[in-house]
């Protein structure tokens, strides 16, 4: 029960569902299941759905309609999806959101105040020697997914700030597809550092998927507006 509600509370459940409450209840298609889209932030896994399931069931139960949870492959697929009709809304990250919007006119719903005062942040192999952002440079960097706004958009724009552009300060740089992904890539030094969400790494690090002897954090960003639920 505990695990449920911190998902609940992460995903800013109980807004999503008041704002959606109006359109439920007028709705002539109640029979027919609300497609709930989301991007794989945590990877497009079937362990990653089954975690989200408790989503699904809340917001069938406080909209008193079928709910879908669908995971695309990847960030764009999300956009597409929305795009193309097959999700009825989905949460976005700050980067894949604009995309929707500028391609297909989708429209915030609900954000949380924490999403507006959003962090990357950036993360060492222990034992490496970096501990700033200077002593990326020669290194090998892992970005999240290209279309990730915490994993990929700000740290890159941070990095090019620091005069680090990607292209040319690092000795390898690629995009590993999620912050999961990210983090253990660090973790067994298959990557130097990395840059990643905030709030997935934290979890991470708690469930004991990445081992917090491994990696260290040595960088936090600014905040930066970031997730945000859209239609």
């Amino acid at each position: 029960m505990h695990e449920t509600m911190k998902l609940l509370r992460r995903l800013g459940a109980t807004m999503l569902a008041a704002a959606l409450l109006p359109l439920a209840a007028c709705s002539s298609q109640k029979e027919e299941p609300l497609r709930v889209g989301m991007i794989p932030d945590a990877g497009a896994t079937q362990v990653s759905i089954d975690e989200k399931a408790p989503l699904q069931s809340y917001l069938s139960d406080k909209l008193g309609r079928p709910v879908e949870l669908v995971i695309p492959t990847n960030y764009n697929a999300t956009v597409e999806a929305i795009g193309n009709g097959s999700l009825d809304i989905a949460y976005f990250g700050g980067l894949t959101y604009v995309k929707a919007h500028e391609r297909y006119g989708a429209v915030p719903l609900v954000q949380r105040e924490i999403d507006r005062q959003f962090h990357s942040l950036f993360i060492a192999h222990a034992g490496s020697g970096i501990a700033k952002l200077a002593d990326l440079k020669g290194k090998t960097f892992c970005f999240g997914d290209i279309n990730s706004t915490s994993g990929h958009l700000m740290p890159r724009l941070i990095l090019k700030d620091a005069g680090l552009p990607a292209d040319t300060a690092f000795k390898e740089f690629r995009h590993t597809g999620s912050h999961p992904a990210t983090a253990q890539a660090v973790a067994s030094g298959a990557c130097d550092a990395g840059a990643l969400d905030e709030t997935v790494f934290r979890q991470l690090v708690e469930e004991g998927k990445v081992p917090a002897d491994k990696v260290t954090v040595f960088y936090t960003s600014p905040p930066f507006t970031d997730y945000v639920w859209a239609a």
